[in-house]
């Protein structure tokens, strides 16, 4: 019998449904309302005035006048603000700053505010009632809840609230949801990941956990700890957990090692949450991709990803966008953002609905002789390659060998196995030829012997969390880039292997 919330869940669900549909089947004149409301909001601001957003009428004024930056670029302005001063990107002042660690810039200090906040919490919330309303599963919504996620203890500077994204949207958790909500508050407040861990598994144990939520890499660590804990299987443990919540990083990779270590397959929902604001989430179990939220107080543009480093790219709209095309993402938003690069890239899967999938980061690409192979590549790669075998993989990463003791340049892959494969160089070659099949430049530069086919390195257990360890990201929201055109990291890595 359905408890009372459950009941209500789905008439709820039903109405948020209906409401999405609304903006969803109106895409092109949604975007255009939000434009426009944004740049009336802010011309007064000091942004708005250096900009001259009183001339701003259609997107080709806003291209002429505000160019594509990235948060290195922005920072004379953030600086202003987080030094206490009034109208310089949004009016008034931000509620908090999103503290996040940026790879090249040090700190990121990015604004969120009274306008911006509310979208955060409502995409997440929505992803469920959407998932409800297609399934017609409700029942979790009686059970316990875990959030894998950073400390909600917040800072204060200059009278705004500094601290993680998911420790400030911990403060935001409907009174609905409190009473089933994990870990507590005390458990959360827990900087060390590992010990955090470890006392997030004592405090779930004896209770009926029904959504587990999170970074995949993350949750698989905790995964793994109930299981060394009981010597059970986690969905024996937890016998009414029917629902993973993930985002950050594509679930594939993870997906046959989550169900073995689960010990049976549970429904999932994506979503697409960044410190900028809440880009997308899964609404259908059927489809491939996450609507984009086109009414959360976002003006979408997009930059072909092999146009973007040209001197002039061109800068669309989603009324221009095509399925299948590699785009920089770029954002105008609520909390004073403009035609800011957050430095992802992605593909539509969909333009009716528009539902994109995370391809990769403009930064994490291999181009070291022309190939330019991304993210989303090598992540198939390892899939096709994996399907229909035993090889289980926990993580891995992949960087370019440009000086071989002998022979020609080549992909290093550093591969950390669950189940190993029986022989090593026959998977090599599966996935060396899958990405020659995605990727047509790599696959000229194999034909012409401008490379030779990738090769594996073999990374004991636990060497990519001790290496997330040893570079302060261990935990929370950090994610282990999947590839990148030089050897920084592996170079580190391989020390500690």
């Amino acid at each position: 019998m359905l408890s009372i919330k459950s009941t209500l869940a789905k008439p709820f669900a039903k109405r948020i449904y209906k409401k999405t549909q609304k903006w969803a089947n109106k895409p092109v004149e949604t975007q255009q309302k939000v434009f426009q409301d944004l740049i009336a909001k802010a011309t007064s601001t000091a942004f708005g005035k250096d900009h001259d957003f009183i001339s701003i009428h259609n997107h080709d004024d806003f291209v002429k006048r505000v160019p594509v930056r990235d948060y290195e670029a922005l920072k004379p302005y953030v600086e202003r603000v987080v030094s206490g001063e009034e109208h310089i990107l949004w009016k008034g002042k931000p509620l908090y700053f999103a503290k996040t660690s940026g790879t090249t810039s040090g700190a990121k200090y990015i604004p969120i505010t009274k306008e911006s906040m509310p979208s955060h919490i409502e995409a997440a919330r929505n992803a469920i009632l959407l998932y409800i309303h297609e399934t017609g599963n409700s029942k979790f919504v009686d059970g316990k809840m875990i959030f894998l996620q950073g400390s909600p203890i917040l800072n204060e500077q200059n009278g705004i609230q500094l601290g993680r994204l998911s420790g400030i949207v911990a403060h935001y958790v409907p009174k609905y949801l409190q009473k089933n909500r994990l870990p507590s508050w005390e458990t959360n407040c827990i900087e060390d990941w590992e010990t955090k861990v470890e006392a997030i598994v004592e405090e779930t144990l004896p209770e009926n956990m029904t959504i587990i939520s999170g970074i995949p890499s993350w949750v698989q660590m905790y995964f793994e700890k109930l299981q060394q804990k009981t010597g059970k299987k986690v969905g024996d443990v937890f016998k009414n957990f029917n629902l993973f919540i993930f985002g950050g990083v594509n679930y594939e990779p993870y997906r046959a090692k989550f169900e073995n270590l689960i010990g049976r397959k549970v429904d999932s929902i994506e979503l697409y949450p960044a410190s900028e604001g809440f880009f997308a989430f899964q609404d259908k179990q059927s489809e491939k991709g996450m609507l984009l939220q086109l009414n959360s107080g976002i003006f979408y543009e997009f930059i072909k990803a092999d146009e973007f480093f040209d001197e002039n790219p061109k800068r669309i709209t989603i009324a221009d966008v095509e399925v299948g095309v590699n785009y920089v993402i770029i954002i105008s938003t609520n909390a004073g953002l403009w035609a800011y690069n957050i430095g992802d890239t992605v593909e539509f899967t969909s333009i009716k609905p528009y539902r994109v999938i995370v391809s990769g980061r403009i930064k994490h690409f291999i181009s070291a002789f022309g190939e330019h192979v991304i993210g989303k590549e090598v992540e198939q790669a390892m899939q096709e390659a994996t399907r229909d075998t035993n090889v289980r993989v926990s993580e891995f990463t992949v960087a370019p060998q440009i000086n071989p003791k002998e022979g020609l340049p080549y992909h290093e892959w550093f591969i950390e196995f669950e189940n190993e494969p029986e022989n090593l160089s026959e998977l090599a070659k599966s996935i060396d030829e899958s990405l020659q099949k995605q990727n047509s430049y790599y696959f000229d530069l194999i034909e012409g012997k401008v490379l030779q086919p990738l090769k594996i390195t073999k990374v004991k257990k636990n060497g990519f969390q001790n290496y997330m360890k040893s570079v302060g990201k261990l935990g929370g929201q950090n994610k282990m880039p999947r590839l990148a055109n030089d050897r920084k990291i592996v170079d580190v890595f391989s020390l500690l292997n």
